[in-house]
């Protein structure tokens, strides 16, 4: 029966909306016509395409389950069953229609990853199905925070997280990213708390604990996300606003005030806003990634509140999702690489406007060295390290790299030295507008790209060369920053045996240390170790950045034992899973396994489970 479902993993269209903004023209909705199979969703959408989601929902905080029902707004193209996504969800019943008239369901065997089929039986002309559904401890979704694991204290929290494929986890939907949607909600939660979502958003917390939202824009499913928590806001311009805990607002407020000067730069680059709002809330430190681009509300890391705002990149990473990835989105997760790599080349365009060339080129290194690193572990002729991917049978989380973020900014900036930066960005502009509110994949983009910039005014350069094949192609754009070329003579001062404590370094920024520290030698003896500890505290650093590759670097120094409370103290209270895996990894390569998985068992229920299944399985934990 799995064979037989393997095989017949469904196919889908895409579907797109397409805004124009051109006199005369109406938004419209059309089904793409290139056929893009979606090796991770059950949903057919060329058969039945759901195009509206509304929820209604009830949050159970002793439980730890949401109740409720989501009800699914139809096209029909005269078929019979409805096919969706589910995963560890406790379907209850289905209803059709306004009535709501009971139906037949059958949910398939489980697939790993995938989850189960639900398929609906409904008529020709059904255009309304109810699932009534609740979660269950398998929701890898959500997580569920105690109020010890908060700031406060006092209260507990919810949130989740939808990418790649989780979404399915906790509400029956066609879980691919091709399948856009509108959406509406009504949540319930306790009254002491306050819900905010994907969406357009209350300020402020009511007195009832019953909360409504819409999502007027077509997005893919895994962009549904919800917080639930003793929230509160401050605005910090026209449109643009700051979400946390009452006892991290002020700090995240502060990080985050140039935010609506990185929503003009981008404007400036590359055209309107589309979404109304754009706000950021801060999570608590178990959130597993750096940033999530939900429309409306990016939901952030709080490793990146350092007091000196120096990791704001990553808003405007989060901020620039909002054209590449949102606004224009990966067909399947083997186009990841069409979200990411415009996505990191349109940041440090935003940071380049706002603090200069010479930051950006600073942010561009420290990628580059995190690719080759990638590309080291993975193997240099690995299919992995292409940017489209071949995930058909696997997790789509197992792309999620920096083979899509830094390998896709590479090429983008080759293209640019080629053809010139202007034409490079009226290139971009029009390809944000002309394909707004669509998922398209790379073969699509590759005939774009061709259309508009030809074949015969790229030289060498090709776009097969990069999407298909492995590795970095010879001929690429070279990273260079003044700042860097200091920091590499300090390195070298210091292996021969200059004194630090002489040196002047008020002035380096966070990307100076990482760089400074990611190129000191693995072999260097203890002595040296301790020096650099006393000298600059890194061990005692605020900046979880600077505490990462610091500790890394003690791990493969065998000065970690020197300091093996405070990386116990880091893992424990930090979930970020690009944090974790090098130190765990680490642990593991310098055969102190038995340390890692002491310190895993107590910083295991921290984590959110997108962490715990890459940890579990690094560390063969059962």
């Amino acid at each position: 029966m799995l064979q037989k479902l393997v095989f017949f993993l469904s196919i889908t269209f895409l579907w797109t909306q397409c805004t124009s903004e051109k006199k005369g023209n109406n938004t419209t909705n059309k089904l793409q016509n290139d056929l893009t199979m979606d090796h991770h969703s059950f949903g057919k959408p060329n058969e039945i395409a759901t195009k509206h989601l509304a929820l209604d929902l009830e949050v159970d905080f002793s439980s730890q389950k949401i109740k409720g029902k989501v009800s699914l707004t139809l096209e029909n193209h005269g078929f019979t069953t409805l096919h969706l996504d589910t995963r560890n969800l406790n379907i209850q019943k289905v209803t059709l229609g306004e009535k709501e008239e009971k139906t037949v369901f059958t949910l398939e065997d489980t697939i790993p990853f995938l989850g189960q089929d639900l398929a609906i039986e409904v008529k020709p002309e059904t255009n309304l199905v109810h699932v009534y559904y609740e979660t269950t401890a398998g929701s890898d979704a959500l997580q569920w925070l105690s109020a010890a694991q908060t700031s406060g204290k006092s209260l507990p929290y919810l949130f989740t997280q939808g990418q790649a494929i989780l979404t399915r986890t906790w509400i029956p939907c066609q879980d691919s990213p091709g399948n856009r949607i509108t959406y509406s909600a009504r949540v319930k939660v306790p009254q002491e708390l306050m819900v905010v979502m994907s969406a357009d958003n209350p300020q402020a917390k009511n007195n009832t604990g019953i909360y409504a939202f819409e999502m007027k824009q077509p997005i893919p499913p895994y962009l549904i996300a919800m917080t639930i928590g003793n929230l509160a806001f401050k605005p910090l311009g026209e449109r643009t606003g700051v979400y946390a805990e009452p006892e991290m607002l002020e700090k995240s407020a502060y990080e985050f005030v140039d935010m609506e000067k990185m929503l003009i730069a981008a404007e400036n680059l590359y055209g309107k806003y589309l979404w109304g709002r754009y706000d950021v809330i801060v999570l608590p430190p178990s959130f597993p990634f750096g940033g999530m681009e939900n429309p409306k509300l990016t939901f952030a890391t709080p490793t990146i509140i350092t007091g000196d705002r120096s990791l704001t990149s990553l808003v405007a990473h989060e901020l620039a999702h909002s054209w590449s990835g949102n606004l224009v989105t990966n067909a399947t997760w083997n186009d990841f690489w069409l979200n990411e790599g415009f996505t990191v080349y349109f940041e440090r365009r935003i940071m380049e406007s706002l603090y200069g060339a010479d930051y950006a080129e600073m942010l561009a290194l420290l990628g580059y060295q995190d690719l080759k690193a990638t590309i080291e572990s993975l193997g240099q002729d690995s299919a992995d390290t292409h940017l489209f991917l071949a995930l058909k049978g696997r997790d789509a989380d197992d792309g999620m790299n920096d083979i899509a973020y830094e390998k896709g900014y590479l090429m983008l900036r080759t293209i640019e030295s080629i053809i010139g930066r202007s034409k490079f960005d009226a290139f971009l502009k029009e390809y944000f507008h002309s394909h707004a509110f669509q998922s398209i994949d790379t073969k699509t983009f590759i005939d774009y790209f061709y259309s508009k910039i030809p074949k015969a005014t790229l030289g060498d350069f090709t776009l097969e060369a990069w999407i298909y094949a492995p590795g970095i192609p010879a001929g690429h754009y070279e990273n260079k920053s003044k700042k860097f070329a200091l920091i590499d003579k300090k390195v070298e001062a210091f292996i021969k045996n200059d004194d630090i404590r002489k040196w002047d370094t008020k002035s380096w920024t966070t990307h100076e240390w990482l760089h400074f520290i990611r190129n000191l030698p693995k072999d260097l003896d203890q002595e040296k170790m301790k020096n650099l500890d006393l000298v600059f505290n890194f061990s005692d650093s605020g900046n979880a950045e600077i505490l990462d590759v610091w500790f890394e670097l003690a791990i493969y120094n065998g000065y970690i034992h020197s300091i093996e409370d405070k990386l116990e103290a880091f893992l424990v209270s930090v979930g970020r899973r690009k944090f974790l895996t090098p130190l765990y990894k680490g642990l593991k390569e310098t055969n102190q396994l038995e340390l890692a998985k002491k310190i895993y068992n107590k910083a295991r229920p921290n984590y959110h489970s997108v962490a715990t299944h890459t940890m579990d399985e690094l560390l063969g934990y059962k």
